[in-house]
């Protein structure tokens, strides 16, 4: 090691900043400040924390206390509610599907038992929490505290959750079938349902698991108690099946609008067949019956077209249509 080889470490050594140089110097024209503000001035000092006007982060934060985000906030059901409720109800399970279907809490409140008032009746509350107080109270009632951190619903009130998903009735078949799907059934008596479900009799306490059920008509008195509102429905099924061909398009005739059309229908001539069957006399009947601005057509050609259209014969009616003017003989 030499003097002569001695040099400062990198980067510790810089150039300094040639201000007032011009435009050549990388700084512009103002030396770097700009034009206009405060920091182009001369003297300018910054604040510490200062946010340029709005509101700095010291004067932002709070000073005293704080929030705490684990904090747990109970809905407080004192002992004088619950026997209010017992009262009127005769219930002796008293748990959060009781209480929110009373209206006392919300079905996102976690609930607490406090010791005010008095408990005569001996009942089992099942809840978030209990005070000391409560408990004591409860017990010495005859009743029973139990803690419920997943707040099941009532056993007692509801009766099933889901019952019948769907019915489907086929017209196609001779025996319908009844497609009954049911989920979760828990404690309950007779619901009614839809005109689309089906009344089921659940039995006392039992849980199903989800299942699926394809019963005959004729068998469905054990499980299933079809109401007369199903049997309408097979019954309207099966006579649509039963009815005449669809109508047929009589605007395609020459001379029929839609209004015309109507007419026709509502006088059961709604097919080309029956048109081609009936009179020039009984079609200006009909139309008499719209009213004298339908009297005015002449319809001496609309069988001879329905009976191509009947027929299919297309390519005729077309050369018979350009004939013809609204119907009439040109």
């Amino acid at each position: 090691m030499k003097l002569s080889t001695l040099k400062p470490a990198k980067g510790s050594v810089r150039d300094n900043r040639r201000l007032g140089r011009g435009h050549g110097s990388g700084l512009g024209a103002t030396s770097s400040r700009g034009n206009n503000g405060a920091k182009s001035r001369s003297g300018y000092s910054q604040k510490k924390g200062f946010e340029g006007g709005q509101m700095p982060l010291q004067r932002r934060v709070p000073k005293f206390g704080f929030n705490n985000i684990n904090r747990v906030e109970y809905k407080a059901i004192n002992l004088d509610a619950l026997q209010l409720l017992v009262d009127k109800t005769s219930l002796t399970v008293i748990d959060l599907g009781v209480l929110q279907t009373n209206g006392l809490i919300a079905k996102s409140d976690m609930v607490k038992i406090l010791g005010r008032g008095e408990i005569k009746s001996a009942i089992e509350v099942r809840v978030h929490a209990f005070s000391a107080s409560a408990i004591v109270a409860i017990e010495k009632a005859g009743g029973k505290t139990s803690i419920d951190s997943k707040g099941s619903k009532s056993t007692e009130l509801v009766a099933i959750k889901k019952v019948v998903k769907a019915v489907k009735v086929s017209s196609k078949v001779e025996a319908p079938i009844v497609a009954v799907a049911l989920v979760e059934v828990v404690a309950a008596p007779v619901v009614e349902v839809a005109s689309t479900e089906v009344i089921v009799e659940a039995a006392p306490v039992v849980e199903v698991s989800v299942f699926e059920a394809v019963v005959e008509v004729a068998q469905v008195e054990e499980v299933v108690e079809v109401p007369a509102v199903i049997e309408e429905t097979v019954v309207e099924t099966t006579s649509k099946a039963s009815k005449s061909p669809k109508a047929d398009d009589l605007k395609i005739i020459e001379g029929i609008g839609p209004k015309i059309a109507d007419l026709f229908i509502n006088a059961d001539v709604d097919t080309f067949a029956k048109l081609a069957e009936t009179s020039v006399e009984q079609m200006k009947s009909i139309l008499s019956s719209g009213g004298p601005r339908f009297a005015s057509h002449d319809p001496s050609t609309w069988a001879e077209q329905a009976v191509l259209a009947r027929d299919g014969k297309m390519a005729e009616l077309q050369e018979l249509q350009d004939r013809l003017n609204g119907g009439k003989v040109q």
